[in-house]
């Protein structure tokens, strides 16, 4: 026998013409359950700008330990160039700074969003660039959109983690 929200039974209420006064439990149930998937289906469709700083801030976190130990592997200097539209590794090479074009990894990247890089080195230089020495200066590099920012420290060794830092 079927059960009201109001707790009462389907046979105790007075007969009315239209046949229903009211929604049974499970009624209620299923549309709560709909209502609910709903909802999750919608926020997770919603992308959430933050986190994607993050993601590219943990990739780039990444490419730097590479980037340290390719330059270790080369015997020659790599460095991180970068801009508002994207960042790309460089080589020195020939007595210049060329492009690494022909490594799948440390090829040039493109930023999903308009992101400021700013880099500080213990050693007081501004620019991130490994050499053919194992140890370097600690270094911490600010990532910075509109909808917040990310800092990754080096801690000189060729290890590098993401702080997230909030809008």
């Amino acid at each position: 026998m079927p059960t009201l929200a109001t707790g009462r039974s389907t046979a105790d209420r007075p007969f009315h013409a239209s046949g229903q006064a009211g929604f049974t439990l499970l009624e209620l149930l299923v549309a709560c359950l709909i209502v609910g998937i709903l909802a999750a289906t919608i926020s997770f469709a919603i992308p959430d700008r933050g986190a994607h700083l993050g993601h590219e801030a943990d990739r780039l976190a990444r490419l730097l330990s590479i980037a340290k130990e390719e330059a270790l592997l080369r015997a020659t200097p790599i460095r991180l160039d970068s801009d508002l539209e994207g960042y790309r590794f460089m080589v020195w090479r020939d007595r210049r700074w060329q492009p690494i074009d022909q490594d799948p990894l440390l090829r040039a990247r493109r930023w999903e969003a308009p992101t400021q890089l700013r880099v500080a080195r213990a050693d007081g230089g501004r620019q991130l660039e490994f050499g053919r020495e194992p140890l370097d200066s600690p270094v911490r590099i600010w990532l910075q959109r509109s909808q917040g920012s990310v800092v990754i420290e080096g801690d000189g060794l060729g290890n590098f983690a993401v702080r997230q830092l909030g809008g």
